[in-house]
C-alpha cells in the first residue's frame, strides 16, 4: 500500500458526518446544558409599590422593579411627551428633570426614584403660560418633526440651571468664571447629548440663547 492509499479523503459528506457526531456527543455528554435553558423572562417578579412625584402630583404605582422610568411615565401614567427614541441613552429624546437635573429616563429604573421630584415636558408650562424655552422653540422654529423636542426642551432647562450655577463645560475657556457666557459653542457642547434627526440645530441654539436671557 503506498502513501496515497493511507491518506484520509476529506469530502463535504465526511465533514457533515463528523460535525453531527460531535454535536451528538456533546449533548449526551453534558445533558445539564440542554435541560437548563429556561428563559429568565419567564420567571415571575413580584411588583413593588413606588411613589413618584410627577409634575407636582403624587402617583403611587405597583410596578415590576425592572420597569424603566420612561416606561412608567408613558405606559402607566400616559405622559407620552417623553419619547422613546433609541432606548439606550444615546439620543436624549426621553430627557426629564430629576430634582432639577436632567437625566435620560430610559436608563434608570422607576423604583430608584421613589419620592423624588420629577418634571416632564407636560409640567414645564405654568397653566396656559408657556415656559420661556417652549415659547422660544416655537418662535425660532426649533421643532420640525417634533419627536426630539420634548427632550431638547427639558435638557435645555436643566442645562440653563447648570450654567447659572457656574458649572463649566468641555469648551469653557475660564474654569474660574462664575457664570460662563452661553456662546453658540457652549450651547452646542452642553446640548450634545440631544440628537435632532431633522438637523434643526441652528434654530435650537437660537431658541436657547433667547431663553437664557429670560428668568425662569
Amino acid at each position: 500500500m503506498d502513501n496515497d492509499d493511507r491518506r484520509v479523503r476529506v469530502t463535504r459528506r465526511t465533514v457533515l458526518e463528523s460535525g453531527t457526531a460531535t454535536a451528538a456527543l456533546m449533548l449526551t455528554g453534558f445533558p445539564e446544558v440542554a435541560l437548563s435553558a429556561e428563559p429568565l423572562s419567564d420567571k415571575a417578579v413580584a411588583p413593588v409599590a413606588v411613589d413618584l412625584q410627577i409634575n407636582g402630583q403624587s402617583h403611587t404605582l405597583h410596578l415590576d422593579p425592572r420597569t424603566t422610568l420612561l416606561d412608567a411615565l408613558r405606559e402607566h401614567l400616559a405622559l407620552t411627551g417623553s419619547k422613546k427614541g433609541c432606548d439606550h441613552g444615546q439620543c436624549g429624546a426621553c430627557t426629564v428633570l430629576l430634582d432639577g437635573r436632567r437625566i435620560n429616563s430610559c436608563l434608570t429604573l422607576a423604583v430608584m426614584h421613589d419620592g423624588q421630584s420629577i418634571t416632564t415636558i407636560e409640567g414645564l408650562a405654568d397653566g396656559a403660560t408657556l415656559h420661556p424655552l417652549q415659547a422660544a422653540f416655537i418662535a425660532h422654529d426649533g421643532c420640525q418633526c417634533g419627536y426630539c423636542t420634548s427632550g431638547q426642551i427639558c435638557s435645555a432647562a436643566g442645562m440653563l440651571g447648570e450654567s447659572r450655577a457656574g458649572m463649566p463645560s468641555y469648551v469653557t475657556a475660564d474654569l474660574a468664571e462664575a457664570r460662563p457666557e452661553l456662546t453658540d459653542a457652549e450651547i452646542r457642547e452642553r446640548m450634545s447629548g440631544n440628537i435632532c434627526r431633522c438637523a434643526a440645530y441652528p434654530n435650537i441654539v437660537a431658541a436657547i440663547r433667547e431663553a437664557a436671557g429670560t428668568p425662569t
